[in-house]
């Protein structure tokens, strides 16, 4: 199970996950090209084909010959790239907080401008609530009962670097891989929040209706973040979903 993380966060994103899985799966959750441990490794925009060419080439180190893989957000970016190049090694396809569109005209003047805010500034308490915002439903951000992902996540995205913009241009400037969907041939599930506003649920839409053998999960109690923000129903439902087989399953998606 390869996990590729979102923007903003990093592979302890799918830590519940795994404990959850262990002994069941092998889960594979490495860093981004310019995020994590890695900032160091970009001096400029870090394209979504580079982490793309980046993660094949560490499933080719590890001598992977079959994968199945999770991508949220951005990691759903390079999935997709992945997923369409190589059918062959790509079993089943988890996609959450995700889409295949590039960004929109009417947000990439105000994205970009908030990576060259975080980028002069830090991660500042101003940015930290910003990126909360975009990261989380507003209703989780307002239940008290999650104040564990106040606090887990302001802690970890003010530790966050500058550097950080490198990896986020990509994202901002990212390329439409839309007319990659039908060349996807791995059983995929699409999970969509109905209060993602980064990745709105239309979007998820567009991937259900193009991907050919594809199955969608709204849910209503999640944002752009699903498995941390409604984990008690998300871990279940994305490790069933991985147990089944791939041909002969008497269930239709």
């Amino acid at each position: 199970m390869l996990c590729l993380h979102s923007l903003f966060l990093d592979p302890r994103s799918f830590d519940s996950l795994a404990a959850a899985g262990a002994g069941r799966f092998r889960f594979i959750a490495p860093e981004f090209l310019g995020q994590a441990g890695r900032l160091d490794e970009a001096g400029s925009t870090v394209t979504m084909d580079m982490c793309s060419d980046d993660v094949l080439a560490l499933v080719d180190r590890l001598g992977l010959r079959q994968v199945s893989i999770i991508g949220q957000s951005m990691g759903g970016d390079v999935a997709v790239r992945i997923a369409s190049r190589r059918p062959d090694l790509v079993d089943k396809l988890v996609l959450m907080g995700s889409s295949a569109r590039g960004e929109s005209v009417e947000h990439l003047e105000e994205f970009g401008a908030f990576v060259d805010m975080f980028e002069r500034d830090g991660f500042t308490d101003e940015v930290v609530e910003i990126v909360k915002g975009i990261l989380f439903a507003a209703s989780v951000l307002e239940d008290p009962e999650r104040q564990d992902v106040h606090d887990l996540w302001s802690r970890r995205l003010k530790e966050l670097s500058p550097k950080l913009a490198h990896a986020a241009r990509g994202v901002v400037q990212r390329e439409s891989a839309v007319a990659l969907l039908p060349q996807i041939t791995a059983s995929t599930l699409v999970i969509s929040g109905t209060q993602d506003h980064a990745r709105p649920p239309a979007w998820s839409d567009e991937m259900f209706d193009a991907i050919p053998n594809a199955e969608l999960w709204r849910i209503k109690r999640a944002g752009h973040s699903p498995l941390i923000e409604a984990p008690d129903i998300v871990i279940p439902f994305v490790l069933e979903f991985l147990s089944r087989r791939q041909h002969g399953d008497d269930r239709s998606s």
